[in-house]
């Protein structure tokens, strides 16, 4: 229908792009991903394209390995997507491998190096049993045998390794690998010199660290010289730009002061923090959904001789580069099912909103309060802001129009809240409640003054432990205590899983005194914040007691402090925090026990229970309870 269209409507000359032609295939459309890198590299040899070219990290120690005197066997671990198979062929070609040999259905490709002889398995998963159980045996022999002049390259996604582990034969020499290769998993190491293996795991690459990086290529690859010569690159009207080039032009560096790079950035380490990681082919897919998505394309997604239709018909704001990046040009049935838009719009953004903002945008033109918000967010910005289709949306919602009209510019709101969330400007931030237009509203602070801190080897501020250990004698005493300079520990006298704990065991100092101490430092093997309980002890069995703190977890906590907890959260972080109670309450028995505590005489019990002030803190009061024998 819409390509018909175009056919009659083409006045103007417009230059086809190879190079958008070819963005599109990182994109959400039907493939198959067993085939991903091998159509992705007959495409660029068909259409004659240079590669995306990005740093790797791993790829030159891995090349350097392999070039070595004494070179190690390796193994590539991770998702679907995180570019074994891209190491792989790299790794292949930087050793003298022919590019013909790479494109044939070869399970097991070998190369001859100086002194060794090298085996390439990109996928294990290709292999058939039998092949797979002698490749895992020979290679287990390697890794053992320092002298052996075979070494290995095997790719394999995380599950089916171990389970291609558990399969091979138990030889000694297997049983022996199979050990330090769980052992380097789930440490996330990547050797242990005693044996010749290197292990990288690529789900462990920074996710906002290689978004960048990725962003830098597509944005500064040579294909864009082919825009220059249409119509639409820079047209007398600038309403007539093509939404393509418009996009790319706001993910810039300098476009903006850089503000939605920022913020995706920030988005895309939050959700890491969250222990969700986004491997290289989602990061891919958003940033060509960001640039050419658009709801009236083929697959969603524009092209260049759709460009003209989409111009001429006002339907250029459809192309917003702010919405797309939640994959809002795609059905909702797609968006739950690509990983990246999934993630993103766990953050509610558009979704949620807060009165002043939504006051900006439906009333600003004319409050002469909040004018100078409107004039800067919306007027500023004729393509994506004050478009045509949101004046006339506008103006029938505040006329009272037909629900219907109401209802489109109730929509059209969502993707105006989260144009702001990536153009509101960092000295506004704060004016704004800006991260009140996502549903975690401390996630600015989280990320800010929590975890950048800590990564700079700063202290986090005793305000902050301070909430959340307010948050936490919420939920470990059952009652809206407000006691901020302890950890208080009770229970219902037998059972500290009980929803009210009014019976008190001990209490933690948050600031540090005698040994005690409540502090927030980075996880070591996963870069984490983590709330640490120290104990002061006489026994070295009693370790301090660690509770990550992912994004989630910190929003949940600093809600029940603030008293004000959404139904967004569920049951399992209330259970969460239960278990971290259990954890500290076995630890204080323990030490009470070394201490020799006794609280129980011949005739009677002591116990101290909690009484609220009218401070709203919880101080113990002793009582006796005599024992009747």
């Amino acid at each position: 229908m819409v390509v018909s269209q175009i056919e009659s409507n083409l006045e103007r000359t417009f230059h086809k792009s190879k190079w958008v032609d070819f963005l599109r295939q990182y994109g959400p459309i039907p493939r198959n991903d067993n085939m991903y890198d091998e159509v992705i590299q007959r495409n660029l040899k068909t259409k004659k394209i240079e590669p995306i070219i990005f740093e790797t990290e791993y790829l030159d120690e891995l090349i350097n390995n392999f070039k070595s005197t004494s070179p190690k066997s390796v193994i590539l671990t991770g998702t679907a997507g995180d570019g074994k198979t891209f190491c792989c062929r790299e790794v292949w070609e930087a050793l003298g491998g022919a590019r013909e040999i790479w494109e044939q259905d070869i399970t097991i490709r070998q190369l001859n190096l100086d002194n060794h002889k090298l085996y390439i398995v990109k996928d294990l998963s290709e292999l058939n049993n039998e092949d797979k159980i002698r490749i895992l045996t020979l290679m287990a022999d390697s890794i053992i045998n320092f002298s052996s002049d075979q070494i290995y390259l095997i790719a394999a996604n995380d599950g089916q390794l171990i389970e291609a582990w558990e399969q091979a034969e138990n030889t000694d020499n297997v049983i022996k690998v199979r050990k330090i290769i769980e052992e380097l998993l789930v440490n996330d190491q990547q050797e242990d010199l005693n044996y010749n293996l290197r292990f990288y795991n690529l789900s462990r690459l920074n996710t906002a660290r290689m978004f960048t990086k990725i962003l830098d290529a597509v944005i500064n690859h040579s294909g864009w010289q082919e825009c220059q010569k249409c119509y639409y690159h820079n047209p007398p009207n600038l309403n007539e730009k093509c939404p393509i080039w418009e996009n790319k032009k706001r993910l810039e560096e300098k476009h903006w002061n850089n503000i939605l790079r920022e913020r995706i950035i920030d988005l895309l380490q939050l959700v890491e923090l969250n222990g969700i990681h986004l491997p290289i082919r989602q990061l891919l897919l958003l940033i060509s959904n960001m640039l050419l998505g658009h709801p009236e394309g083929k697959d969603k997604l524009l092209n260049c001789k759709i460009v003209p239709f989409i111009v001429d018909n006002d339907k250029s704001y459809l192309s917003s580069i702010y919405h797309n990046i939640f994959g809002f040009n795609l059905s909702e049935r797609k968006i739950n099912s690509i990983e990246v838009f999934k993630v993103l719009n766990s953050f509610g953004i558009g979704k949620e909103t807060s009165n002043q903002i939504d006051n900006i945008l439906i009333f600003g033109k004319d409050d002469p309060e909040i004018s100078h918000y409107y004039h800067k967010f919306l007027k500023n910005d004729s393509f994506y802001g004050t478009s045509k289709n949101f004046i006339i949306g506008q103006k029938s919602y505040l006329e009272g129009d037909l629900i219907e009209e109401k209802n489109n510019f109730l929509k059209i709101l969502i993707s105006q809240r989260q144009r702001l969330f990536f153009i509101i400007a960092k000295d506004e931030e704060e004016n704004l409640n800006f991260w009140n237009l996502t549903i975690f509203q401390f996630a600015g602070e989280y990320l800010n003054k929590v975890y950048k801190k800590l990564k700079n080897n700063e202290k986090v501020s005793q305000n902050i432990i301070g909430r959340l250990a307010k948050g936490i004698n919420r939920i470990f005493t059952g009652m809206l205590v407000n006691n901020f300079n302890e950890i208080i520990i009770a229970t219902s006298g037998s059972y500290s899983q009980a929803k009210i704990s009014q019976v008190y065991e001990e209490s933690i100092p948050v600031r540090k005194n005698r040994g005690e101490e409540v502090t927030i430092e980075l996880e070591e093997n996963h870069n984490i914040p983590t709330l640490i309980v120290y104990l002061s002890v006489i026994q070295n069995d009693i370790y301090p007691i660690k509770l990550t703190l992912n994004l989630a977890r910190y929003e949940y906590l600093s809600r029940v402090a603030e008293g004000t907890l959404p139904s967004s959260f569920s049951q399992e972080y209330y259970e969460d925090i239960l278990a971290f109670k259990t954890q500290i309450l076995q630890k204080v028995k323990l030490r009470k026990k070394w201490e020799g505590e006794e609280l129980e005489t011949d005739n009677s019990l002591l116990i101290n229970l909690l009484e609220m002030k009218d401070d709203g803190k919880a101080h113990p009061i002793n009582m006796e309870v005599m024992i009747c024998r």
